[in-house]
């Protein structure tokens, strides 16, 4: 019974912890896309949610991490899908095949989603620098999670890191590439068919190298 107890009391714990933070974020991000990054102070965003600066420095290490945090939960996403190929399916074909589901399903991690939320959060973290430099914090974990599953598959080191990085980045560009168009005033639907072009060209790409390089699952 006191097992039973405690295990209950952690999970209420981490429950109003993910709860905390989750209120935390969004407090930020409203604020940020009302007056803008620079000019909102985390003593700003901790008077808004009604902690002290301490308490939200306990969440997020830094202000970047307020707008950023969100992309924690899917840096294991890349590694997580090779891992789970079907069998008869390489690396590169694997992470192809889900970007052109993502595209069809308007993903917003593809930059294709033409949401008004999602597009005001997008313009806020493509046009300030700041958050720029900080999202290379979180590409470099998901290259070393991506990197992680490709060594254990029996690529050598250097070979899994260098393809876990060209991945990624093509990923990362192609999700780019998808928001300046919606940007530019074209939505989802029109974007569409040159996002998936684009998708097959910059895999093929990596598939005429990568392809020959990393191991097809047996």
């Amino acid at each position: 019974m006191d097992t039973v107890h405690t295990d209950h009391k952690t999970g209420l714990r981490e429950s109003k912890k993910l709860r905390t933070r989750r209120q935390l974020a969004a407090t930020a991000l409203e604020l940020f896309l009302e007056r803008g990054f620079d000019a909102v102070s985390v003593a700003d965003v901790a008077a808004a949610a009604e902690v002290s600066k301490p308490t939200l420095f306990r969440y997020f290490p830094s202000k970047e991490d307020l707008v950023l945090d969100r992309f924690a939960d899917h840096q294991d996403e890349a590694a997580r899908i090779v891992r789970d190929r079907p069998a008869g399916q390489g690396p590169v074909a694997a992470l192809h095949a889900h970007f052109i589901g993502a595209l069809g399903e308007r993903d917003a991690i593809t930059g294709i989603c033409d949401h008004p939320q999602v597009l005001a959060f997008e313009r806020l973290l493509h046009t300030t620098p700041s958050l720029g430099s900080r999202m290379a914090h979180y590409t470099a974990r998901e290259v070393e999670l991506l990197a992680a599953v490709l060594e254990a598959e029996s690529a050598p080191p250097l070979v899994a890191r260098l393809a876990a990085r060209q991945l990624i980045d093509v990923r990362h560009e192609l999700g780019w590439e998808n928001w300046r168009r919606i940007e530019s005033g074209q939505s989802s639907d029109e974007a569409h068919p040159a996002a998936v072009a684009d998708a097959d060209l910059a895999f093929g790409m990596l598939a005429d190298g990568l392809g020959r390089t990393l191991s097809i699952r047996p």
